[in-house]
């Protein structure tokens, strides 16, 4: 299943419900069939998530060939987290730089 967030301020991002919910998890959210990110949460949710891409890119550099990514999805395509995470952070990004609110929908 798919989540869209939608915002006034960026194109669309669109990904899987796990990822959505696992992102939206580190910025203080719960997935539900709705919800959304109010423009006085931006610095918050880009800090955390921030510090949870920097620590799983240490870990996968720390670790080198043991590590091994979560998802068997990230192993065959060599996309780790940071790669999957990066639109949804340039999103809250660009939207905290136009003043614009983040909404999802499941």
């Amino acid at each position: 299943m798919l989540v869209e967030f939608h915002s006034k301020a960026t194109p669309d991002v669109v990904m899987l419900r796990d990822l959505a919910g696992y992102l939206l998890g580190v910025i203080g959210k719960r997935i539900g069939s709705r919800g959304v990110i109010l423009r006085s949460e931006f610095d918050n949710a880009i800090d955390r998530l921030e510090t949870v891409l920097k620590e799983d890119e240490g870990i996968a550099y720390e670790h080198g060939a043991i590590y091994r990514p979560l998802s068997r999805t990230a192993e065959r395509t060599g996309m780790g987290l940071q790669s999957r995470a990066l639109p949804f952070l340039d999103m809250l990004r660009e939207a905290r730089r136009k003043d614009a609110d983040i909404i999802w929908s499941a």
